[in-house]
């Protein structure tokens, strides 16, 4: 009886950690399930419904305008051009997204994760100062910087879910690099506007506390996030 039970208590944790594992999308179960925004669908996979087969066409699985430049206009003089599942439904179902970034003269992509997907970004014009920050799994252990600077033709992989940034540090000069993911929807979440532009906004003692400053500095940075929470 015993010997059932430790039997039992061992397959228990094995499924609880082989379910955990997962660091991407799961295994799909057809070819393909290309998305569809229509809820006579009665087929509904990873979110989304799917489109009928016999209707797919080889333009579900296409996309184009990669080639274009995003427009880097902004406060951080950077542009995502992204393809995941919510502009480009063939992806539904495969585990996997792409993104263009672009770049302007000290341009920066901002500390953020993503959430849903690993990352692995190719530099193909410029040069950039990249980087990621590591968890922390113990009360003495402090979070680690690994950081990189990458020319033409460089890769980099940022782990799922970790904080990471891009910065282009190249003398007036533009940069571009391409980004694939592990999930056909990674997220993306920047550090600074989730924690000064969340709408309802964290309570200011919340933040004073944490980042051990007055209220005053808590209400002054949160103000330089009111124009966006992208």
């Amino acid at each position: 009886m015993m010997a059932l039970k430790s039997f039992a208590l061992i397959i228990a944790i094995f499924a609880v950690v082989t379910s955990i594992s997962h660091a991407s999308d799961p295994s799909p179960l057809q070819d393909f399930c290309v998305a569809i925004n229509d809820t006579m669908a009665h087929v509904l996979v990873n979110g989304k419904f799917c489109k009928n087969p016999e209707h797919v066409a080889a333009d579900d699985f296409f996309s184009s305008g990669l080639n274009m430049p995003g427009n880097t206009s902004n406060q951080l003089g950077f542009a995502v051009t992204g393809l995941n599942v919510n502009n480009f439904p063939g992806l539904n179902t495969l585990g996997i997204s792409f993104a263009r970034f672009d770049y302007a003269p000290y341009g920066l992509d901002p500390p953020h994760t993503n959430p849903r997907g690993s990352e692995i970004l190719v530099v193909v014009e410029g040069m950039l100062y990249v980087g990621f920050v590591t968890s922390t799994s113990g009360p003495n252990m402090r979070n680690r910087l690994f950081t990189k600077i990458l020319h033409p033709g460089d890769v980099f992989v940022f782990p799922v879910g970790l904080i990471h940034f891009q910065l282009n540090v190249g003398k007036e000069a533009k940069a571009v690099a391409f980004a694939a993911f592990s999930s056909q929807n990674p997220g993306y979440n920047i550090v600074a506007n989730a924690l000064f532009g969340s709408h309802p906004p964290i309570n200011d003692d919340i933040l004073a506390k944490a980042f051990q400053v007055d209220e005053k500095i808590v209400d002054y940075i949160r103000s330089q996030f009111e124009w966006d929470n992208n």
